[in-house]
C-alpha cells in the first residue's frame, strides 16, 4: 500500500467502499453533478432489519490499495459505479465493453456493479436490466436515488452472505490464511500444519470476521471477534495483524462512544445503541452465533461492557497498535493512517498535548518517494489536524511549508495561485489579518519576524501570478502594521518596491475581491506620517461670526423653557466634546491643524492632502509636503472651503506616499487627540479689508476683551493738533455689504479734554450696499487735546502775581519775556526730571469697531467685527505755566492773564480772540492777557443730589469744574490749547458773575437784583429778589451796608 488516505477516520471501519468513475468522454460538471448525487446515499436502512450500512464513496482509488483489502476490509472496493454517455446505439457495445474492462480492475473484491449511461434511447434503453441504468439525459433521472439504494442492499446481501460465511466455519474445516501483499513471499515453505500456522490463521480470520461484522452494522459481534483477535494474534506474536484487530477494536468502541463520527463530515450518523438491539434480534435468525459460542439471548448491553474500550482505552490500544505497525516498513501508510485517525478521537476528547504527540510520530513516518501533488496533501492534512487540537501556529507552518511545496523548483509549472491561496490560510496561525484595523487595537501579537517573512512571500506570490495590485495591496500592509519591527534598511527597500509597483498599479482604496470570494480590505497609511492630534482652527478674529443678542436670545429660549435638563446634559455627554463653540462661514477657507511626525529615516513627501467630511458639501484644498527624516511634531494645516450651511463633520484626512492614496479615519486613530469633529457653518456673510491713509504701527493693542486687533496704524501729533484719518473699506468676499456700525474705544489712562474721535456715517453708507469689490471711503477726526499745564508746585498763587501789570491798559494784551523764578528751580538734577520735563511723550491708544453684515448671514442675525488700533503719540506743545485775574473797567469783565511756555523746538504763533497774534520762540514763556466776559454756571450741578449718577462729592465738584473750564476755554478760543487743567476755585471765582447784577431808583427806593447764589451761598436768596433798602437814609450808608453785606460777591470797589 503506497498511497495514504489522509481522510481517514475510525468509523470509515463500518463502510462499504464504493467506487465512482466514468467511462469514456464525460464532462467534468456532469460527473460530479451526478456523484454529488450519488454519494448523497451514505446510509441506508437495511430492509426488514434494523441495520444501517454506511457507504463511501471515492471517485479516485489506487487499484494497489485494494490489494489490502483483507488486512482491513473497510479498503476493499465492493462497488463499481460508471458513468457513460452513449448517443446511439452503435457505441453501445463499446461502451459495454469499457464497463467490463473496469470490473476486472477491481474484480477480485468486487461485490456487485452498476452502469449509468445517459443519451441513449430505442431499443436498447428500453430493455430491462438490472446492472445498467438509461436515461435520456442528466436533467432527466430522477431514479438515480433509488437506483443507488437498491445497489447497496445488493452489496449487502453479499456482504452478509460472506459474513455468514465466515462465521459459521466449523473447526475441522481448513481455515485460509490471510496475508497482506508483501508477506505472501514469506509464508512460503511453512509448516501449514504447525499449531502455531493454525493459530495465526484464526487469529487473522477473527480479526476478518469482525471488520465484516462492523460493516455489516453488527457493532457488539465485531466487538466480541476483535477481543478474540488480539488474544489468538497476542500468543503467536503476528504483531502486524495484531496492531490490525487492536485498531478494528478501538474503532468499534469510538464508533459507539461517539455516534456523531470523528470527521466532521456532514450528516448524521445514527446512534450505535439501536444496531445493539438489532443484532440481538437478528441472533434468533439460524446461524447468527458467535464463534465463541456466546447464545443469542445474551443481553446486548452487558456484552457491551466487557467487550467495549473506554475513551481512555482506546487511545492507549491506538498507541499499542501503532508500536505494531511501526516495526514493518512496508506498513507506512497504515501506520499513518492510524495516527490521523487517534487524532481525531482525541481532537474531540480535547486531549491536545497526546494528540500532538500522535501527529509528530506522523511526520516522522518514512514513505516511498513521494510525489509533489502527495507532499502538498500530506503536508495540508497535518495542518488541518494541527489546527483540529487548537496548534494553530504549528498548522500554519505546515499549510505554509504545503503552500512552498506548490511553487517547489521540480515542478514544471509551479502553481502559484495554490501557493498564494495556502498562504493566505496560514495567516490566522501567524496572528495575522489582512484587515489593518486589528493592529490598531492593543499591543502587537505575534512574532513579527515570522509575520514579516509570510508577507514578503505573499507578495513574491502575487507577483508571479502577475497581479501587480495584491502586490501593492500586500507592501503596503508590510508598511503599516510591521513599520515598528521593519530596520532602516528595510523600510528604504519596502519603500523602494512599493514605489516600483504603484508606478504600474497605483494603490487605491477600493476593496479587492479574490477568484474565492475573500475581500482584502484597503490599508491607509495612517502611520506615514503619524498624527499625534486634529484641531479644527476657529476663523481669524476679523471673520468670525458674531450673532446678534437679540436674536441669540430668542434661539437660546426656542430650545428648552428649562434652566436645566438633564436630557440634554445627557446628550451632551454622548457627543464626547465633539461640538465645537464656534462657527465656520459658508465660502470661506476653514483650517484644521494636524500635528505630525515622519517616522521613516528619509525624507518623507506626502501629497495630495487633504480633509475628509460629512454633512456639508466641502471642497478640500489638497496641499503637499515634505518632512524632513525623524522629525518631531511638525504643524501642518489643511484647509477647505464649505459651499452649504449646516452641521459639518470632519472624519479624517486623505494623503498620497509613494504611489498610494489613502483615506485615514480619525476613529482608527485611538492616539490621535481632537477638539471635537463636528462645526456648524452659518450662511455667507460678506468680507471687508480696511486700509488708512496713515502708516501701519508696530504697536500692537491688547483690548481687554482678548479680541485681536486686524489692522494698528499710528501717528505723531503735538498737543492740541487735529488730523483727518481717511479708511477705505473694500469688500473683498463675495456677498454685498448692507449694514455697518462704527464704534470708538479709548484705552488709555490720560485725561482727554473735548472728543477724541469723531466721524460722520452718514456720507459712507449712501454708498451702502456694497457690492463686491468696490469700496467706501470712511474719515475719522483726531483730535488731541490734553492738559496743557505744568506740574501743580510750578502753578504760582493769585496772592503773588510775579509780574507788575500797573499802569498798563488792560485791554490790551501784556506781554514779556519771564525769566524762571528762583523758588522754581529744582534743587537737583533727579526733582528735573520729575518737575521740569516739559518734553515727555505722552501716548493715547484707541480702538475703532466696524460692525458689519451682509448677504443671508445678515438674514440670519450674523455680523462680524473688524477692528483698527490707532496709536498716537502726543508731543508737547504749549504750557500754561501760570494763570491769574486782574479786573477790569466793568463788573462784568476781567483779564485773565496766561504765562504761555513753548516747549517744542519750533517757532510758535499764539492766537487769542480779539487779541493780536503772539510769537513764542523754543523754549520761551512769555505772559498774555484776555479780557474776557465773566461767567455764569448756572447749569452746572450744584449739590451732590443733581449728580446722583456720581460716585461722590468729590467726583461732582470735578466735573463742575471741568464743565466750567469747557465753557471758559470755548470762549477763549485760544489755538485748541485748553485752561481746563489749570484752573483752581480761586481762579473760577474770580471769573464767576457776581450775585448782584444791577440796581435801579425807581420810586423813591433802590430797587437791587441778586441772582441765585452757588457753594456756601446757597439759600441766601431764591431767585431774582428785591429788596428795599430805605429812602429816607443817604446813599453812602446803603451802599457801604451792601459793601459789608455782598462784599464777597463783589471783585470790585464800590464808590
Amino acid at each position: 500500500m503506497s498511497v495514504p488516505d489522509y481522510m481517514q477516520c475510525a468509523e470509515d471501519h463500518q463502510t462499504l467502499l464504493v467506487v465512482v468513475q466514468p467511462i469514456g468522454i464525460v464532462p467534468e460538471e456532469s460527473f460530479f453533478r451526478i456523484y454529488k448525487r450519488i454519494s448523497a446515499v451514505s446510509q441506508v436502512n437495511v430492509r426488514d432489519s434494523q441495520r444501517v450500512l454506511y457507504i463511501r464513496y471515492r471517485h479516485h482509488y489506487p487499484p494497489e490499495n485494494n490489494e489490502w483489502g483483507d488486512f482491513q476490509t473497510h479498503r476493499k472496493v465492493v462497488g463499481l459505479i460508471t458513468i457513460t454517455e452513449c448517443s446511439s446505439a452503435k457505441e453501445w457495445p463499446q461502451t459495454f465493453e469499457k464497463f467490463h474492462l473496469q470490473k476486472e480492475m477491481y474484480g477480485s473484491t468486487l461485490y456487485d456493479s452498476r452502469l449509468f449511461v445517459f443519451g441513449l434511447q430505442g431499443e436498447i434503453a428500453e430493455q430491462p436490466r438490472t446492472d445498467v441504468a438509461f436515461y435520456p439525459s442528466y436533467d432527466e433521472c430522477e431514479t438515480v436515488e433509488k437506483r443507488i439504494e437498491d445497489f447497496i442492499e445488493s452489496l449487502f446481501i453479499v456482504l452478509e452472505s460472506k459474513r455468514l460465511d465466515r462465521a459459521t466455519d466449523k473447526s475441522g474445516d481448513k481455515i485460509p490464511l490471510l496475508c497482506v501483499p508483501f508477506e505472501k513471499k514469506d509464508f512460503v515453505g511453512l509448516d501449514t500444519d504447525s499449531r502455531h500456522y493454525k493459530k495465526r490463521c484464526q487469529g487473522r480470520m477473527r480479526k476478518h470476521v469482525g471488520d465484516l461484522c462492523l460493516q455489516a452494522g453488527m457493532l457488539q459481534d465485531s466487538l466480541v471477534h476483535y477481543h478474540m483477535a488480539v488474544e489468538l494474534l497476542r500468543s503467536v506474536n503476528d504483531f502486524l495483524w495484531l496492531g490490525a484487530a487492536l485498531e478494528g477494536l478501538c474503532s468499534a468502541s469510538v464508533i459507539y462512544h461517539y455516534p456523531g463520527g470523528t470527521g466532521g463530515k456532514v450528516g448524521p450518523r445514527r446512534a450505535q445503541g439501536g444496531s445493539l438491539s438489532a443484532e440481538a434480534g437478528n441472533r434468533h435468525r439460524p446461524g447468527a452465533l458467535t464463534s465463541n459460542g456466546i447464545n443469542a439471548d445474551t443481553s446486548a448491553e452487558i456484552g457491551r461492557a466487557k467487550n467495549c474500550l473506554s475513551p481512555e482505552d482506546i487511545i492507549e490500544k491506538y498507541k499499542e497498535a501503532i508500536s505494531y505497525y511501526g516495526k514493518y516498513k512496508n506498513a507506512g501508510v497504515i501506520e499513518l493512517e492510524a495516527c490521523v485517525k487517534a487524532v481525531r478521537v482525541l481532537a474531540i476528547q480535547k486531549r491536545s498535548m497526546e494528540a500532538s504527540e500522535f501527529l509528530q510520530n506522523a511526520v516522522y513516518i518514512n514513505l516511498r518517494q513521494l510525489s509533489e501533488e502527495e507532499k502538498i496533501q500530506r503536508y495540508s492534512i497535518l495542518s488541518e489536524l494541527y489546527e483540529c487540537i487548537g496548534f494553530h501556529r504549528k498548522s500554519a507552518f505546515f499549510k505554509r511549508i504545503a503552500a512552498m511545496q506548490c511553487a517547489a523548483p521540480s515542478i514544471p509549472e509551479p502553481g502559484w495561485r495554490a501557493c498564494y491561496k495556502l498562504l493566505l490560510e496560514t495567516l490566522p496561525g501567524y496572528s495575522l489579518s489582512l484587515d489593518p484595523q486589528d493592529f490598531s487595537k492593543g499591543t502587537h501579537r505575534g512574532w513579527a519576524a515570522v509575520q514579516m517573512r509570510l508577507l514578503h512571500e505573499l507578495v513574491y506570490a502575487s507577483r508571479r501570478m502577475g497581479n501587480p495590485a495584491l502586490c501593492v495591496r500586500h507592501l503596503s500592509f508590510l508598511l503599516q502594521t510591521m513599520l515598528d519591527f521593519l530596520s532602516d534598511q528595510e523600510k528604504k527597500d519596502v519603500t523602494q518596491s512599493l514605489e516600483s509597483y504603484t508606478a504600474k498599479c497605483p494603490g487605491t482604496m477600493e476593496v479587492i475581491t479574490l477568484p474565492d470570494g475573500l475581500k482584502l480590505p484597503p490599508v491607509p497609511f495612517t502611520k506615514l506620517p503619524i498624527v499625534k492630534s486634529v484641531k479644527l482652527l476657529n476663523l481669524p478674529t476679523s471673520l468670525r461670526p458674531h450673532k446678534v443678542k437679540s436674536l441669540l436670545g430668542q434661539n437660546v429660549s426656542t430650545k428648552s423653557p428649562f434652566i436645566y435638563s438633564p436630557i440634554i446634559a445627557h446628550s451632551r455627554g454622548e457627543e464626547r466634546n465633539k461640538k465645537i463653540d464656534f462657527q465656520w462661514v459658508q465660502g470661506d477657507v476653514c483650517e484644521v491643524q494636524l500635528m505630525v511626525y515622519n517616522p521613516m529615516p528619509f525624507e518623507l513627501r506626502v501629497e495630495n492632502m487633504g480633509l475628509l467630511t460629512t454633512g456639508v458639501e466641502f471642497e478640500s484644498l489638497p496641499a503637499a509636503l515634505s518632512l524632513p527624516a525623524e522629525s518631531g511634531l511638525y504643524p501642518v494645516t489643511l484647509v477647505g472651503v464649505p459651499q452649504t450651511t449646516g452641521q459639518i463633520t470632519v472624519n479624517g484626512y486623505h494623503t498620497s506616499v509613494f504611489g498610494v492614496f489613502s483615506d485615514c479615519l480619525l476613529d482608527h486613530l485611538p492616539g490621535v487627540k481632537t477638539n471635537g469633529c463636528t462645526v456648524e457653518v452659518i450662511p455667507a456673510l460678506p468680507r471687508v479689508q480696511i486700509s488708512t491713509s496713515l502708516p501701519r504701527s508696530a504697536h500692537t493693542l491688547q483690548p481687554s476683551s482678548g479680541d485681536e486687533i486686524s489692522t494698528n496704524v499710528s501717528v505723531q501729533l503735538y498737543n492740541g493738533e487735529t488730523q483727518q484719518l481717511i479708511i477705505k473699506l473694500e469688500n473683498i468676499g463675495t456677498e454685498p455689504l448692507e449694514k455697518l456700525e462704527v464704534t470708538a474705544k479709548t484705552v488709555t489712562k490720560e485725561k482727554l479734554y473735548g472728543d477724541f474721535l469723531s466721524w460722520n456715517l452718514e456720507d459712507t453708507l449712501c454708498q451702502f450696499p456694497l457690492k463686491p469689490g468696490k469700496i467706501a471711503t470712511f474719515t475719522v477726526n483726531i483730535k488731541v487735546k490734553l492738559d496743557f499745564s505744568c506740574q501743580e508746585n510750578l502753578l504760582q498763587d493769585l496772592s503773588d502775581d510775579g509780574i507788575s501789570v500797573s499802569g498798563l491798559p488792560l485791554s490790551s494784551p501784556f506781554r514779556q519775556v519771564v525769566k524762571p523764578r528762583v523758588e522754581t528751580k529744582p534743587l537737583n538734577p533727579q526733582e528735573s526730571s520729575k518737575v521740569g520735563d516739559f518734553s515727555h511723550v505722552k501716548t493715547l491708544e484707541a480702538i475703532l469697531n466696524f460692525k458689519y453684515s451682509g448677504g443671508p448671514g445678515h438674514a440670519e442675525g450674523y455680523y462680524r467685527n473688524l477692528a483698527l488700533g490707532l496709536h498716537v503719540e502726543v508731543e508737547p506743545s504749549v504750557f500754561f505755566t501760570r494763570i491769574s485775574t486782574l479786573p477790569a473797567t466793568s463788573t462784568r469783565q476781567c483779564h485773565l492773564l496766561l504765562d504761555v511756555f513753548n516747549s517744542t523746538e519750533h517757532e510758535l504763533t499764539i492766537s487769542a480772540r480779539n487779541n493780536e497774534d503772539l510769537i513764542l520762540h523754543a523754549g520761551e514763556c512769555q505772559r498774555i492777557a484776555i479780557q474776557v466776559d465773566k461767567f455764569n454756571f448756572e447749569s452746572f450741578p450744584e449739590s451732590p443730589a443733581d449728580g446722583a449718577q456720581l460716585a461722590n462729592a468729590k467726583q461732582l465738584e470735578e466735573e463742575r469744574q471741568q464743565a466750567r473750564g469747557l465753557e471758559i476755554n470755548s470762549k477763549l478760543d485760544i489755538w485748541e490749547a485748553s485752561v481746563e487743567g489749570v484752573l483752581n476755585q480761586l481762579v473760577l471765582e474770580h471769573l464767576q458773575l457776581a450775585p448782584l447784577q444791577w440796581g435801579e431808583w425807581y420810586q423813591n427806593r433802590w430797587m437791587i437784583f441778586f441772582r441765585e447764589c452757588t457753594g456756601s451761598q446757597q439759600g441766601l436768596f431764591r431767585g431774582f429778589e428785591t429788596w428795599d433798602i430805605g429812602i429816607f437814609y443817604p446813599q453812602h450808608f446803603y451802599l457801604l451796608l451792601l459793601k459789608q453785606i455782598y462784599a464777597p460777591y463783589f471783585n470790585t470797589v464800590m464808590t
